[in-house]
């Protein structure tokens, strides 16, 4: 099985290859949760610039990954076999170095060239989110514009935008601990820049681990909670992980375009006939639960939000 590679650009045609284009993405979102985009209208050169000053800034930050938790642990692990004794592997660390930035969070300031480069690409990054998203209120035979309305309560607050830096530097024991555990993202539409060279990014796809295959110069895509709430879960949030590599210092810069946090979650907007699958409420509510049960299964947290919802008055 391969990950869906979709070119973006044919969605600007009329005729035929604008709705198979539309198919794929469709595909894409009901049969994975994940797909790649390429000629997506993002500059190569800019991609080229955002790797550059990314593994730049990670070179700054390599002695604190080298003295933090997750490489700790590993040490005393390889210790402790060393010794004779038995071991398992961890369960509740990742083999990562992380940093997010977003409008209010500082950003690095060296290199110098991380914070101009980092804006000019977030600014691509959200409108082409945007264009992803109106792709998907078509197919979910929606207004144009729907899901980012929920996203920010009707034009009433601000959709969060966020990015999170990563680097999966070399780990010498693959086996006794994960790259990044195995989740679904919690909020809507997920674009991640990964390494080209360094793979390790899984999917899971009817109940077998997928690769996300590298690919130059592609955006992969994926969904998150919060678009299988709107779709009324006939667009699902897919879980996926990053396995550790022996060789090579995986790069990976994902770009999250959440709702806002009073912005109000509901499949009403969806018309079926088999009534609503999933609660009404205020996305900060669901990131309350979220962030306890990451990796835990997200039918939970579903029944959790809907538990603690307040219950509608009986009419007068």
């Amino acid at each position: 099985m391969v990950v869906p590679v979709i070119d973006f650009s044919k969605l600007e045609l009329d005729g035929a290859e604008r709705a198979e284009t539309l198919a794929q993405i469709a595909n894409g979102c009901e049969e994975w949760g994940f797909f790649q985009l390429v000629n997506h209208g993002i500059p190569l050169e800019l991609l080229e610039r955002v790797k550059k000053v990314c593994s730049d800034c990670y070179r700054l930050r390599e002695a604190g990954f080298k003295a933090s938790e997750p490489v700790r642990t590993l040490e005393a692990l390889l210790d402790a076999e060393r010794r004779g004794e038995e071991v398992a592997p961890v369960d509740d660390l990742d083999w990562e170095d992380i940093f997010y930035i977003h409008d209010g969070s500082q950003w690095p300031s060296d290199p110098p060239a991380f914070k101009e480069t980092m804006r000019e690409y977030r600014a691509e990054l959200r409108k082409l989110a945007e264009r992803v998203m109106e792709a998907m209120d078509e197919n979910l035979g929606l207004d144009r514009g729907t899901i980012k309305a929920a996203f920010s309560g009707d034009g009433r607050h601000e959709p969060f935008f966020g990015t999170k830096v990563s680097h999966y530097p070399p780990c010498p024991r693959p086996d006794l601990i994960t790259g990044l555990r195995a989740h679904t993202d919690a909020g809507g539409v997920i674009l991640l820049f990964q390494d080209d060279k360094v793979g390790g990014l899984e999917v899971l796809k009817d109940g077998q681990w997928t690769d996300v295959q590298p690919l130059a110069g592609a955006i992969v895509v994926n969904t998150g909670d919060q678009i299988e709430v709107l779709s009324n879960g006939r667009y699902r949030s897919a879980w996926h992980r990053v396995l550790p590599m022996r060789d090579g210092n995986r790069r990976s810069i994902a770009s999250f375009y959440n709702p806002a946090s009073e912005a109000t979650i509901s499949p009403a907007a969806v018309a079926t006939s088999g009534g609503e699958a999933y609660p009404k409420y205020m996305f900060g509510d669901y990131m309350d639960v979220y962030v306890k049960q990451k990796f835990q299964a997200k039918e939970p947290r579903f029944e959790a939000v809907k538990a603690a919802a307040p219950k509608s008055s009986p009419a007068a």
